[in-house]
């Protein structure tokens, strides 16, 4: 009997965080129109999910959506990709500023950090309080978590939040390595936090400042059912070979899937994956 290939959700965040270098001659998409484009293109090419931050155009983070409206409208007119918000960004926001993008009805899934942590010289606060605030907005508008996990302790903290009934199912867990002051992004911290899931979860890994696909390919080996690449998680495809688009990074990524073996998500197969509920898309 013929075994089906395990079908893997292929992420894009196309937009580097403000001051990330980028490679020589290489632009970071930031008006409307650029982040579109990328995310078309990289749907072409294999991507199920973006993930996109509300943003100004010069890039910083916002709680207006005109320009994040802007972005889903040029989207939408080409293509039915998942669309991703993020709910992380400056603890200097309040907690509706920091979750805007569940505002936007075409918002489908959003990211959502499980606890506090240290990033680079500062902390990154998410209490329990805060957590379960950004969870209920969600729930409210039909919106599915995907559940940042940077240290293993945040697993328990899912687990409790699972038990609340704050959480429903199908948990995402998501992977978060590399982060300065965070879990650096090592095969073995990768197979410790896999190990620990519940038998059959569905998870992804983010790999920040990633140069080289290896700690990807771990991942798929390990089980992982989502993964991503684009200009905010790094911008090379291999050591010293820069990355000239977001669209270069998502095809080498869709190229390693199916050398594993494996098949590539379509935005309809990612939604059932994720339980996002339909009629998210239009």
């Amino acid at each position: 009997m013929a075994v089906t290939p395990r079908t893997i959700i292929v992420s894009v965040a196309p937009v580097a965080h403000v001051g990330t270098v980028l490679p020589a001659g290489v632009e970071n998409p930031l008006a409307p129109e650029q982040v579109a484009a990328e995310v078309v293109r990289c749907a072409r090419a294999g991507a199920a999910m973006a993930h996109l931050h509300v943003r100004d155009p010069r890039g910083e983070q916002t709680f207006d959506l005109a320009c994040y409206t802007r972005t889903l409208d040029l989207i939408r007119a080409e293509s039915d990709i998942v669309i991703q918000g993020s709910t992380g960004g400056m603890s200097t926001l309040t907690l509706e500023q920091r979750c805007v993008s569940l505002q936007e009805p075409r918002t489908e899934v959003a990211s959502l950090n499980m606890g506090s942590g240290n990033f680079v010289d500062g902390v990154y606060v998410y209490t329990l309080p805060d957590i379960r605030f950004w969870a209920a907005e969600m729930r409210r508008r039909d919106v599915v978590p995907e559940l940042e996990v940077f240290e293993a302790g945040m697993l328990a903290s899912i687990a409790r939040l699972a038990e609340e009934g704050v959480l429903g199912q199908p948990l995402n867990y998501n992977f978060s390595l590399g982060f300065r002051g965070a879990l650096p992004a090592d095969p073995r911290h990768l197979a410790h936090l896999a190990a620990m899931l519940p038998p059959g979860s569905h998870w992804g890994l983010i790999h920040e400042s990633m140069e080289d696909y290896r700690l990807v390919a771990v991942a798929l080996g390990l089980g992982a059912t989502a993964v991503r690449a684009g200009f905010e998680d790094g911008r090379h495809l291999s050591p010293g070979e820069p990355a000239r688009s977001n669209v270069k990074l998502v095809t080498r990524l869709v190229d390693l899937v199916r050398l594993l073996g494996l098949r590539i998500a379509t935005p309809a197969e990612a939604r059932a994956i994720l339980g996002v509920r339909r009629g998210r898309a239009s």
